[in-house]
C-alpha cells in the first residue's frame, strides 16, 4: 500500500526497514482507503514515522500510547531536534500523530480505556451506553463535563461533597453561560447516579447538584414558512455530488422530521427500498421505521451514485477525506449554508432543528391533531409536543378572552 503513497523507490524501503514498519504500512492502507491526497497521506506518514521515533526515545511503548502522551508529543514539537525530523510541517506531524493514534486503537493494538480516558469514565461510559442506550456524541459531550470534574475535585469519588459539586456548577456557569451550565448539571447527576449504583459515593450527594431557573413552554419553537423551506431545499447544486447530498439531508430533516443526530447515525443497510421504509435509531437509540417518500427516496438514490467511494457504511458522507460520516454540527453547518444561499436570515442556533419545528408547525396549522405531531416527531411523550400549541394563532385567537378596558381615572 506504501506504493500508492511514495513514488521513490528507496523512501518505501526506508519505511518498510524502519522499526513497527508493519504499523506504518497499514497506517498508510487505512489513508488511501479514507480518501486522503497523497501530498497529504505522505505528510501524516511522516508524522506518525516521528512519533514512532519519539517514544522509542522516551522509552514509551506502543501499547501505552494515550492522548496525554500526544499531548506531550505535542510539546515537543515546539523544540524538535530529532535527527531527520526538526520543526517543520509541525501541524501536520500533530494530526498525523493522532489519527495514527486512532488506528492504532481501531486495531486494536492499544486499548480503548487507555486511549479514551481514565477507568472511572470509561466506567461511566459503559454504564451510560448499557443502561441508558446514550449514543457515542452524548457520551462525548459528558465526557468533556466529567473530565472537567476529576481534574477540579480528583479522580477519589469518596473526596466529593456538596460544596465543592455546587461550586463547580456555578463557576461553570459563569464562564459559560446558561446553557453550557445547564449541561454540566446534567452530565454530573447522571455521573452521580452512576457512582451511587456502584456504592462509590453517598446517595444525597446527587441532591446536591442545583436546579438552574427554567420556565417550561415559556419560548416560541423557531419555524420557517413553507416557501422558505422550499427556497432552503431546491438552493442545492444537484450537479454536484456535495449538492445531491446536501439536498438529500434536506429533505429528511424538512419532510421527516429528522433530527441532525439520526442523520449521523444513519447507515446504508437501514433503507429498505422494498417497503419504502427508513429505520431511525432516536433519542436512546430507539428504533423507528418511517415512510420513504418517492422524493426523498429519489434524492438518496442521486447522491448513491455520486456518493465516494469508502468501506464507511454511513449513508452519508464528508465531502473531504477522511469519509466518514459528518457530525451533528456539520448536519447543522450544512443547513445554514443552504439557508444563506436562499437569502434566509438565520434566527437561533442549531440549523437543523428548525426544520423540524417547520414541519411540526405546518402540521399543526393543516388541521393535525398534537398526538399524531408527536407520532411524526417520535415524542414519548405528548406533553414534549406541547410546546407547538402555541404557534397555533388562529386557534389561540378563537379562545383567547378579550381584554377588558380600563376606564381612566
Amino acid at each position: 500500500m506504501l506504493e500508492q503513497v511514495f513514488r521513490s523507490h528507496e523512501r518505501i524501503q526506508e519505511l518498510r526497514g524502519a522499526p513497527q514498519a508493519s504499523l506504518l504500512e497499514g497506517f498508510a492502507e487505512e489513508l488511501c482507503q479514507a480518501g486522503y491526497a497523497g501530498t497529504t497521506a505522505r505528510a501524516h506518514i511522516r508524522g506518525a514515522e516521528h512519533l514512532l521515533h519519539w517514544t522509542a526515545r522516551e522509552g514509551v511503548l506502543i501499547s501505552d500510547l494515550t492522548k496525554s502522551l500526544i499531548e506531550r508529543f505535542r510539546h515537543h514539537l515546539k523544540l524538535c531536534q530529532c535527527p531527520g525530523f526538526g520543526p517543520t510541517r509541525r501541524l501536520y506531524s500533530l494530526r498525523g500523530a493522532r489519527l495514527f493514534l486512532k488506528y492504532l486503537r481501531s486495531t486494536g493494538s492499544i486499548s480503548v480505556e487507555a486511549s479514551q480516558g481514565p477507568p472511572l469514565l470509561m466506567g461511566f461510559r459503559q454504564w451510560m451506553s448499557q443502561q441508558r442506550g446514550s449514543c457515542d456524541s452524548t457520551l462525548s459531550v459528558y465526557g468533556f463535563c466529567i473530565q472537567a470534574l476529576l481534574r477540579r475535585l480528583g479522580d477519589d469519588p469518596r473526596a466529593f461533597d456538596a460544596q465543592s459539586l455546587r461550586q463547580f456548577v456555578l463557576e461553570a456557569g459563569r464562564q459559560s453561560g446558561r446553557a453550557r451550565a445547564k449541561m454540566y448539571t446534567t452530565a454530573l447527576r447522571m455521573f452521580l447516579r452512576f457512582l451511587i449504583s456502584e456504592g462509590r459515593c453517598a446517595p444525597s450527594l446527587e441532591t446536591a447538584i442545583p436546579v438552574l431557573a427554567h420556565w417550561r413552554l415559556a419560548s416560541l419553537p423557531r419555524y420557517l414558512g413553507a416557501e422558505d423551506v422550499e427556497r432552503i431545499i431546491a438552493s442545492c447544486d444537484s450537479s454536484t455530488p456535495v449538492g445531491k447530498r446536501d439536498r438529500a439531508i434536506l429533505l429528511l430533516l424538512a419532510r421527516l422530521a429528522l433530527r441532525a443526530g439520526d442523520i449521523v447515525q444513519l447507515r446504508l443497510r437501514d433503507i429498505d427500498w422494498e417497503d419504502a421504509t427508513v429505520r431511525v435509531s432516536g433519542k436512546g437509540r430507539r428504533e423507528t421505521r418511517l415512510p420513504l417518500t418517492q422524493e426523498v427516496g429519489d434524492a438518496i438514490v442521486g447522491y448513491l451514485k455520486a456518493r465516494p467511494q469508502s468501506k464507511a457504511d454511513a449513508l452519508f458522507l464528508r465531502s473531504r477525506a477522511p469519509y466518514c460520516a459528518p457530525t451533528s454540527g456539520g448536519v447543522s453547518v450544512i443547513v445554514a449554508q443552504a439557508m444563506r444561499r436562499a437569502g434566509i436570515t438565520r434566527t437561533t442556533r442549531g440549523a437543523a432543528h428548525v426544520l423540524r419545528h417547520s414541519l411540526a408547525t405546518a402540521l399543526l396549522r393543516e388541521g393535525a391533531s398534537l398526538q399524531e405531531i408527536a407520532t411524526v416527531l417520535r415524542h414519548r411523550s405528548i406533553e414534549t409536543t406541547e410546546i407547538y400549541a402555541k404557534v397555533d394563532v388562529a386557534a389561540l385567537e378563537e379562545i383567547a378572552q378579550r381584554w377588558p378596558e380600563v376606564q381612566p381615572c
